[in-house]
C-alpha cells in the first residue's frame, strides 16, 4: 500500500508541476500577483510529493519488497543495508526518480531563499523549472515508472552490478545529479530573464550562488568518481575518458565558464548574451549526458542498459528545452546589449580569454565523444576516440589557462597594465620555473609533463597566495595579515579555488609522467622487485564476504630490507550477479601510492599481479576537495546568497541596455 501511495504521489507531482507551470507565468505576464503568488506553495507541495515517492521506492528496497519489479532486478537479500539504499539510484528508474528529486528540491529552494527577487522574475524562474519537471515526470510515468509490480514476486532478487556495490558510488551518483540538476537553475534564471526582457548586474548576482552550488556539487561528483574508478576497476588509473565521464566533465567545464562570466556582468554589465548562452548550454550538456548514459547508444561501465525508445524520449527532450532557448535568445538577442567597455588589458579580457579556453575544452571534449556515433551513422564505421586524442587536444586549452588565471586575477577591471600586474608574481614565475628546471634536471629519461606540472602547479598555488597578499593593501605585516584575514569570503574562495586547481593538475601531470607498472606471474613465497619496493605474495587465501566469495592475497611490501607494510588485494565473485570484480589494495601516502592486484591463477601456477607506484596520486583527489572547499567559501559569502543585497546596489525597476 506504501508504494502505491509513492506511485500516486509522483502522479500527482505532475499535476502540480503543470499548475506550477501555467498559473504562475500567465500571473507574470499578466501582473495579477495572486496567481504569481501560487507559485510558492506549488514548488514546496511538489518537492513533498516527490520526496514520498522516493521515501516510498526506498522503503521497498529496504524491506525487500520483491513484487516491485526495480526491487527485484535490483537488490537482494544479503546486500548490506547501504547497498540496499544506494540500490534506489543505482538503475534507470530510481536514478530518474532521484533526478526529479533534485529538480523539485531546487525550485523549492529558489521559492524558500528568493525572498528578495521581484515576483515577476521568481513566478517566471519557478514556472520554467516547472515546466522542466512536467517533461521528466511524462518521462519516467510513462517510460520508467519504478513502482511496476510483478505478478508472481521471485522469492529473492537479482542483485545489483557488483562494481557499483561501493561506498564511492554510494555517494558519487546524488551529488553528481546534484550538480546536473543545479545547471536547470541557471537555464530557468536565463529563460526568465529573456521572457522579462531584464539581464542586468542584479540578475547575475541572483544566478551566481545556483550556479556555484551546481559547479561545486558536479566537483565532488567527479572526484568521486574519479576515486572510485581508480581502486575498484582494478586498472591502475583515474580517468579514461570514458563517453559516461565525458557527460559529468563537459557540464563542469561550461559551469565555471558561466562562473566567471557572470561575475563580469555583475560587475561590468557586459558578456550579458554570452552568459545568457552559456547558461542554456550548461543546461544543454546536462541533458546531453542524460541522453548518453540512458540511451543505449554507447557501452560503459557507467551507462544504464536501457532501450532506445528512452533515448528517443531524451532526444526530444533535448531538442525542446534546447530548440526552444535559442530561439528565444535569438529573439530577445537586441535587448543584451553590454553597457561595460574595456580595454584589452583588463581583467575583462581574462575573464573572455578564461571563457573562450573553458568553452572550446569543453566543445574538444563533445566532439571526441560523440564522434564515433556520427561515424557509425554517417559513414558506417566504427572508430574509437581514446586517451590519446583527448591528451592532445583538450591538454593545451588547460595549460593555457593555468598560465592566464593568476595574472586574470590581478589586473584591474576596465584598464590596466601588464606590467604592473605582474609585479607580485614575479618571484612566484621565478620560482616556478627554478623548480620546474631542478625537476627536469634530476629526472632522467622521462617526458616534460612532469616538470611543466610542476611549474603550472606553483604558479597557480603561488598566484592565489600573491592575490590575497595584495588585497591585504600596504602596511607593516601585522596590519597586513589582519587585513587578509577579513577579507570576503568570496575572494578567499576565489583563491582556495584555483590553488586546488594547480594541486590536481600537479597530481595529474605526476602520476602520469613517474608512475612505475610492472606487470607479472608470480608464486607463493616468491619477492619481486618494483622501483624501491621488494614484494613477497606470501599466500592467497579464500574469503566469505557478505553476498560474495573472495580469494585474498596477502603481500608484504619491503624497502631496503625493512618490512613497511602488508596489502591484501582480492579477486571477489558475487554468487547472485554471477560477476568477478576486482579489489585492487592501496597504501596511500602523501608522496605517492602503492597499488596492487591479484589476477587469477595461471595454469603454470602462481597468480597474475599487477603493481604500480604512484607518485603524488592523492593530490588529485586533495585538489578536487581544496576545489570544492574554494566554492563552498565563495557560497557561504553573504554577498552571494540568494538575492542577498541585490536590491540595494539595483533599483527594482532596473532594466537591461537598450
Amino acid at each position: 500500500m506504501f508504494t502505491e501511495l509513492g506511485h500516486f504521489a509522483l502522479a500527482l507531482a505532475l499535476v502540480v508541476a503543470i499548475v506550477q507551470t501555467i498559473v504562475p507565468l500567465i500571473g507574470a505576464h499578466k501582473g495579477w500577483s495572486g496567481w504569481m503568488a501560487v507559485a510558492d506553495p506549488a514548488a514546496t507541495t511538489q518537492f513533498l510529493l516527490v520526496a514520498f515517492s522516493f521515501v516510498a521506492l526506498t522503503w521497498a528496497f529496504v524491506s525487500d519488497d520483491f513484487s516491485l519489479k526495480l526491487v527485484a532486478d535490483n537488490s537482494h537479500t544479503l546486500k548490506p543495508l547501504i547497498y540496499k539504499i544506494s540500490g534506489v539510484w543505482g538503475n534507470h528508474e530510481g536514478s530518474m526518480l532521484l533526478w526529479v528529486l533534485i529538480l523539485s528540491m531546487f525550485g523549492a529552494c529558489a521559492s524558500w531563499f528568493g525572498g528578495n527577487l521581484p515576483p515577476s522574475l521568481k513566478a517566471r524562474v519557478l514556472s520554467v523549472q516547472a515546466l522542466i519537471g512536467v517533461a521528466f515526470y511524462f518521462f519516467i510515468l510513462l517510460t520508467s515508472n519504478p513502482f511496476l509490480r510483478l505478478a508472481v514476486p521471485p522469492m529473492n532478487g537479482q542483485g545489483m552490478n557488483p562494481l557499483l556495490q561501493d561506498p564511492g558510488l554510494a555517494f558519487h551518483p546524488p551529488f553528481l545529479y546534484l550538480g546536473y540538476v543545479g545547471l536547470s537553475m541557471s537555464f530557468s534564471f536565463a529563460i526568465a530573464a529573456l521572457i522579462e526582457g531584464r539581464v542586468d548586474a542584479a540578475w547575475a548576482r541572483w544566478v551566481r550562488p545556483w550556479t556555484l552550488a551546481a559547479w561545486l556539487f558536479l566537483t565532488i561528483g567527479i572526484a568521486l568518481g574519479s576515486l572510485w574508478a581508480y581502486y575498484e576497476l582494478g586498472w591502475g588509473g583515474f580517468w579514461f575518458w570514458d563517453p559516461v565521464e565525458n557527460a559529468s566533465f563537459m557540464p563542469w567545464l561550461i559551469a565555471a565558464a558561466l562562473l566567471h562570466s557572470a561575475i563580469v556582468v555583475e560587475k561590468r554589465e557586459a558578456l550579458k548574451s554570452w552568459t545568457i548562452l552559456l547558461a542554456i548550454i550548461a543546461f544543454g550538456f546536462s541533458l546531453i549526458g542524460t541522453f548518453i548514459v540512458r540511451s543505449g547508444v554507447i557501452t560503459s561501465v557507467h551507462a544504464f542498459a536501457s532501450d532506445p525508445r528512452r533515448g528517443v524520449f531524451i532526444l526530444a527532450l533535448v531538442a525542446i528545452f534546447m530548440g526552444g532557448a535559442l530561439t528565444l535568445y535569438a529573439a530577445r538577442a537586441s535587448s543584451m546589449e553590454a553597457k561595460g567597455v574595456f580595454s584589452t588589458v583588463s581583467r575583462e579580457t581574462a575573464l573572455v580569454m578564461n571563457n573562450v579556453l573553458l568553452a572550446v575544452a569543453a566543445f574538444v571534449v563533445f566532439i571526441g565523444t560523440i564522434w564515433p556515433l556520427v561515424a557509425e551513422m554517417v559513414f558506417h564505421r566504427k572508430l574509437s576516440v581514446g586517451a590519446p586524442f583527448f591528451d592532445l587536444a583538450f591538454t593545451p586549452f588547460m595549460v593555457a589557462l593555468a598560465m592566464i588565471l593568476p595574472v586574470g586575477a590581478l589586473l584591474p577591471w576596465k584598464r590596466g597594465r601588464l606590467d604592473r600586474a605582474m609585479r607580485p608574481l614575479w618571484g612566484v614565475l621565478a620560482l616556478s620555473l627554478a623548480l620546474g628546471a631542478l625537476v627536469w634536471a634530476l629526472q632522467t629519461d622521462r617526458s616534460a609533463l612532469g616538470p611543466l606540472g610542476v611549474i603550472l602547479g606553483i604558479w597557480l598555488v603561488g598566484g592565489s597566495l600573491a592575490d590575497l597578499w595584495q588585497r591585504s593593501g600596504r602596511g607593516d605585516l601585522g596590519s597586513k595579515l589582519r587585513r587578509v584575514t577579513r577579507l570576503p569570503r568570496a575572494d578567499w574562495g576565489k583563491a582556495v579555488a584555483h590553488a586546488g586547481l594547480g594541486i590536481t593538475i600537479f597530481g595529474i601531470a605526476a602520476i602520469l609522467a613517474w608512475q612505475t607498472e610492472d606487470i607479472r606471474v608470480a608464486k607463493i613465497g616468491e619477492t619481486f622487485s618494483v622501483g624501491p619496493y621488494d614484494i613477497t605474495l606470501k599466500d592467497v587465501r579464500p574469503v566469505q564476504g557478505p553476498n560474495y566469495r573472495s580469494s585474498m592475497a596477502d603481500m608484504v611490501v619491503s624497502k631496503a630490507g625493512r618490512k613497511e607494510f602488508t596489502l591484501h588485494p582480492e579477486k571477489r565473485f558475487y554468487p547472485v550477479a554471477g560477476m568477478p570484480t576486482t579489489e585492487a589494495a592501496i597504501k596511500s601516502g602523501p608522496f605517492g601510492d602503492v597499488y596492487l592486484v591479484v589476477g587469477d591463477p595461471q595454469d603454470g601456477g602462481g597468480y597474475a599481479v599487477r603493481t604500480y607506484i604512484k607518485p603524488f596520486a592523492d593530490w588529485i583527489w586533495g585538489g578536487a576537495i581544496i576545489m570544492a572547499f574554494g566554492g563552498f567559501l565563495s557560497l557561504s559569502d553573504r554577498r552571494y546568497r540568494v538575492a542577498a543585497g541585490a536590491r540595494k546596489t539595483a533599483p527594482a525597476n532596473a532594466v537591461a541596455a537598450e
